[in-house]
């Protein structure tokens, strides 16, 4: 026999089916005891179902969503202790009851062990006390079914996190490889555009010179003005201005008249000293309008001042005037006074030494000559260790110790020049093209174990 009931009526039966509250299972083969336990829970709106054998219940629990079952001990074919095991088999979580009416300590010892069960009520039992047990008993079912529940949904919810983290990582490092291939194609972009910006005011510089005055004069101030300021720890931007005011220091004398170019300037009649003094100002004006050269424009303005503020164009004393206008001030004046460019005859170096160290807190900043006469030395004991090779052995990766030169005195390549495969090849291009015979300066950075190209050999320190 197999019953569902609510109050014990067919409408209840319906009403089970519709409703969500705890399902009991009662299982014990004397009707009497079905029809007692079925009274007790229809007063408290508690839904059953009842099975008088083992096996009806198996059937009944395979098809219902139970959440207690009572079974009697004593049955035919399957006690209660089997049958508990096999419920707990089915769903741990459902609530499991015995009933014994006979006092077999050794069997409800085994279904406490095999079934484990949740308590074992004696036949006859107390209505009240019953109800106390299966209400405790539902209760606890129902707040473990939740936090059962709770559980999953939170399972559910980290395993969905995990997998939004998961995603998300995975187009941050998309991104971020992005953004980071991007920033390496502008780095280079950047760099490849500097050398082209470094380059091209190479190329002005010497166009400027090719008009008039000293062969490789900014060249030889912008090298020595460059090493001067890093010694002096300036910041690379300043160092880099400094290296670029040198080369185009004297762009305002590009609209001297032709009498004036390459004359000395002690030679200068006073219209051209009048003329002459106001190359600073319109050296600043043509390069204000480019704005990487805002800080190059301000040094070519102030490249004559002197310390003592008797300088021009503004009169300024030392601690307003710029420390790379001050640089630049002292490699030219010493490069003018070895090339014949202020006098009409040129001095040696230790006497043009001497000229600057005795003007020292009058024209020029004292720390300034010091360093800029020690970096003068070391470069012209450098020099001595560079080697001259023919274009012919010329390779990718040699370094230009001396700059290149045209036959005119324009800068062609700048020292410090790194070839590559191209430049190699344009430079020894060029050679055959021309039919001339070029030599390089590179410096002397052999590689451990490699021999040096014949020219190199036997070549002079």
């Amino acid at each position: 026999m197999v019953t569902t009931l609510l109050h014990g009526t067919p409408a209840d039966a319906v009403k089970a089916e519709q409703d969500v509250g705890p399902l009991v299972l009662t299982v014990d083969d004397e009707p009497s005891v079905l029809s007692a336990l079925r009274r007790v829970f229809r007063a408290q709106g508690i839904r059953t179902l009842q099975a008088t054998s083992a096996a009806e219940g198996l059937v009944l629990l395979s098809s219902n969503p139970v959440d207690m079952v009572i079974s009697d001990m004593r049955m035919p074919e399957m006690d209660g202790a089997r049958f508990l095991e096999l419920v707990r088999a089915h769903d741990p979580s459902i609530v499991r009851i015995l009933l014994t009416g006979y006092a077999d300590m050794a069997s409800t010892v085994a279904a406490i062990n095999k079934g484990a069960i949740h308590r074992y009520i004696s036949k006859p039992w107390d209505d009240q006390d019953l109800v106390l047990v299966v209400r405790e008993a539902l209760v606890r079912r129902s707040l473990e079914k939740r936090n059962a529940d709770l559980a999953e949904l939170i399972r559910r919810q980290n395993e969905e996190l995990r997998e939004a983290n998961q995603m998300l990582e995975s187009r941050v490092a998309a991104r971020t490889a992005e953004l980071q291939q991007i920033n390496g194609m502008l780095d280079t972009a950047y760099e490849d555009l500097n050398k082209t910006f470094l380059h091209a005011v190479n190329v002005f510089s010497s166009l400027l010179e090719m008009r008039g005055g000293a062969p490789g004069h900014s060249r030889r101030v912008a090298e020595i003005s460059q090493e001067t300021a890093r010694r002096l720890k300036l910041p690379e931007r300043d160092v880099r201005d400094v290296y670029l005011a040198a080369l185009v220091h004297d762009i305002g004398t590009i609209g001297f008249p032709d009498a004036m170019l390459g004359k000395p300037i002690s030679a200068f009649t006073a219209d051209e000293h009048h003329r002459y003094r106001r190359h600073p100002i319109d050296g600043e004006t043509a390069l204000m309008t480019l704005s990487q050269l805002q800080g190059v424009a301000r040094i070519v303005r102030q490249h004559h001042e002197r310390c003592d503020g008797k300088g021009f164009p503004d009169g300024l004393m030392a601690p307003d005037i710029a420390i790379g206008a001050r640089i630049v001030a002292a490699a030219s004046d010493l490069d003018d006074l070895v090339h014949g460019s202020v006098g009409e005859q040129r001095q040696a170096m230790d006497n043009a030494k001497k000229v600057l160290f005795g003007s020292i807190d009058t024209r020029y900043d004292r720390t300034v000559v010091e360093t800029l006469l020690k970096v003068v030395d070391d470069m012209a004991q450098a020099a001595r260790a560079d080697l001259q090779i023919d274009v012919r052995e010329l390779r990718p990766g040699m370094v230009l110790a001396r700059a290149m030169v045209s036959s005119k005195g324009a800068t062609l390549l700048a020292a410090g020049h790194v070839f590559d495969e191209r430049m190699v090849r344009q430079v020894q291009g060029f050679s055959v093209r021309e039919g001339v015979r070029l030599s390089l300066w590179v410096q002397r950075q052999p590689a451990a174990g490699d021999p040096e190209p014949a020219a190199m050999q036997g070549a002079a320190p």
